[in-house]
């Protein structure tokens, strides 16, 4: 899920404050951008373990344009996080497609390194339309 994130220079230090607006009190500060934002990623994640073990369900990434009102003065980030670890143990069900619908998700797990499996796909698949 790709989650903006705002990136804040602090006056009179030399430091950046970075906030996910759609993770409530996720936040971190860092030495320079590179280093705050390689923090955030680790916040993200565990952010989210959190809210797994609680079984609180996922926020949902919105857009940058929903925050630019309330968030002036900043520099905005995508932060793209794979919350799959955070949605639970997975369990097989069955699932009936088209055979010409199989084929065209297996070509395209075999020519993208980004879905390992048939699976992976579908889930993916999924997230993207619950996303909407």
């Amino acid at each position: 899920m790709k989650y903006p994130v705002a990136l804040k220079k602090i006056i009179g230090v030399e430091h950046y404050k970075v906030t996910v607006p759609d993770l409530p009190g996720c936040e971190c500060n860092g030495e320079d951008i590179d280093i705050a934002l390689n923090k955030i990623n680790d916040s993200i994640a565990a952010h989210l373990s959190i809210l797994s073990e609680y079984g609180e369900s996922i926020p949902h990434a919105t857009t940058i344009n929903n925050h630019l009102e309330t968030n002036l003065n900043v520099i905005w980030c995508i932060i793209d996080i794979d919350i799959t670890p955070y949605l639970g143990k997975s369990h097989k069900i069955n699932v009936t497609l088209p055979e010409l619908l199989i084929k065209q998700i297996d070509d395209r797990v075999s020519k993208t390194s980004a879905y390992k499996t048939r699976s992976a796909f579908i889930a993916s698949a999924c997230m993207n339309e619950l996303n909407k």
